[in-house]
């Protein structure tokens, strides 16, 4: 009976440590079962946890010729990509005498914002003269040029590798502490 209360506050010990670590990286308290038992709720209204944010830069150009008259665009972006977890989807641990499990989802592109825009190139042809509509099309494009650099780069990933490695060195225990992310719900 002793080793048993003993071994579930060892339990109840690392649950505390895993919210602390939690709390740390993420400024939110998840829900943690000891032995399928419910220990602590989840609290934090936190929808999105960001584990990795990247300076991504895009450049575009429109060049556009009328009747030998050319007009031409050239702009480049800096953007800052931010990969993490959408929370809403779900964010539990269980911890284990054998193992500790945490379940959540599949890390993603949370945003891109954009922090700088410059105007590499602005040519005015004589007759063919860039208008208000031209440089809002090209402005509109850089983002989705953004997201698109973002996706390929492998950030969500990287960001799911993160995670475990925040988990791992600043939770220290015996038992495996594994991270399992499952699938988001399609609407």
């Amino acid at each position: 009976m002793r080793t048993a209360r003993e071994s579930t506050a060892e339990l109840e010990r690392l649950g505390k440590d895993l919210r602390a670590a939690f709390i740390d990286i993420a400024h939110l308290q998840p829900r943690i079962t000891i032995n399928n038992r419910v220990y602590l709720e989840q609290t934090t209204p936190v929808t999105e946890l960001v584990v990795l944010s990247r300076r991504i830069e895009v450049e575009h150009e429109f060049l556009h010729t009328w009747v030998g008259s050319s007009k031409r665009v050239k702009l480049h972006g800096t953007f800052a990509a931010k990969a993490g977890f959408d929370l809403q989807q779900g964010l539990s641990i269980d911890v284990r005498p054998e193992q500790i499990i945490v379940t959540l989802p599949h890390a993603q592109l949370l945003g891109v914002e954009q922090d700088q825009i410059d105007v590499l190139a602005f040519e005015n042809g004589l007759w063919n003269r860039i208008s208000g509509q031209d440089l809002q099309n090209e402005l509109s494009m850089l983002p989705q040029l953004a997201w698109k650099k973002a996706a390929e780069s492998g950030l969500p990933a990287e960001a799911e590798r993160t995670l475990q490695r925040q988990l791992e060195d600043r939770v220290h225990t015996r038992q495996p502490l594994h991270l399992i992310f499952k699938e988001q719900k399609r609407e």
